[in-house]
This record gives structure tokens, sequence and C-alpha cells, in this order.
């Protein structure tokens, strides 16, 4: 069983989280999801900027993410740290994550740094806690979560055959609500991957302690 996750008298004064992502739906939805971990830290004075969207392709190239930190970090003056947070697709999170990782610090390793790849997709999360979305954004209700979320492909596509609304689901309209509204300690006990993230941004919010 996950444990919660326990409030932070560490950082007391300002905290900034800047992100790197690659899809038009996290740009909205990841600061949504950032401001409520946070506030199970009872952490309040937190620096959301808007996530800087840079394509997959251009980051895994040379120089991409590379480029894609450095700009994130003039954004983290003080307390807090880089997120870069991608889908993992077919490629092995254990072994692109650390990759990425590595070369990330090489361009600003005097921040504190965090790569997540959520396990196929960002998706994957919501599937994870899919019965705490029942009825949200036109979804089914009840609404019962497939076996292994991470490793089921299609993600968007589970999503949209279950809205009783008559429209798909869509990213850019239904991924922030949905950030907002699913259950967390749900998706961290069925997807790996979420609870990666949730201890990423915890470190993030304590300064890397």
């Amino acid at each position: 069983m996950t444990a919660p996750i326990a409030a932070s008298p560490q950082v007391t004064g300002p905290i900034t989280i800047a992100s790197v992502v690659e899809g038009e739906g996290e740009v909205s939805a990841l600061p949504v999801l950032l401001r409520r971990i946070a506030g199970t830290l009872s952490l309040w004075n937190v620096r959301i900027p808007p996530p800087r969207r840079v394509p997959r392709t251009k980051l895994v190239a040379p120089g991409g993410v590379e480029d894609a930190v450095l700009q994130a970090s003039y954004q983290v003056t003080g307390a807090g740290g880089i997120l870069l947070l991608i889908d993992s697709d077919d490629d092995c999170p254990a072994t692109l994550g650390p990759a990425l990782l590595d070369r990330a610090r090489r361009a600003r390793g005097d921040k504190e740094i965090s790569v997540v790849l959520a396990h196929r997709e960002f998706e994957a999360w919501f599937l994870a806690a899919a019965p705490s979305l029942a009825g949200h954004r036109g979804l089914a209700n009840p609404l019962e979560p497939p076996p292994n979320p991470e490793t089921l492909r299609g993600a968007k596509e589970w999503l949209s055959a279950r809205k009783t609304d008559g429209t798909p689901y869509k990213p850019t309209v239904d991924q922030a609500p949905l950030a907002n509204a699913f259950d967390l300690e749900l998706a961290r006990k069925a997807a790996p991957s979420f609870d990666k993230f949730c201890r990423d941004i915890e470190r993030l919010l304590r300064g890397g302690s």
C-alpha cells in the first residue's frame, strides 16, 4: 500500500517548478496536477510558470533536452527545480529516462532536475484511477479500470470509447479537468510511473531533500 505524501516543513520560501512537456494537453493539465500535489504537502507559496512545450522529436535529438532545460532553468531563481515530463510511448522508461536526466544535468547541474516518463502516455494515469473519474467529462458511470493500465496502448482511445456524451476525448479540452478530478492515491497504487512522478515532485518541492 502506498503511503500518503507527508507534509514537509523544510521549505518555507517561494518554490518554483519550471517544466517542459511534449503535448498540448499537458500545458494546461500539468500545472493543475502540480498544485494538487503541493496542496497535499500544505505548500501554498508555489510558483508554477506555464510549461514549455517542445516536440518529442526535438527533445530527444542532440542538444534538444539540453536547450529545453537551459531555457526552463531561467525561471528557477530560488527553491524548486525543473521537471521534464514526456510519454514513454514504445521506449523503455528505465533506459530513456536516465539518459535524458543525465543530459539534462550536464546542461544545468546546479539545478534540481526531474525527468518523468509517463508509461505509454499521460492518460494511463487516468485509467489507473478510472473509478474516481466516473461521470466526469461525460465518462461512463460506473467506470472500471483496465488491467495493467500502463501497458495498454491507446489510453486516449480507451477514454473516448467510454464517453457517453457523444464527444471523443480531447487532451486540450478534457485533460486538465480530469487531472483535477482523479484520485491521486488510487493512481499511485496502479501506475508505478505516476508514483515516481509524485515522489519526484515532492523532492523538487522540498528543495531536493
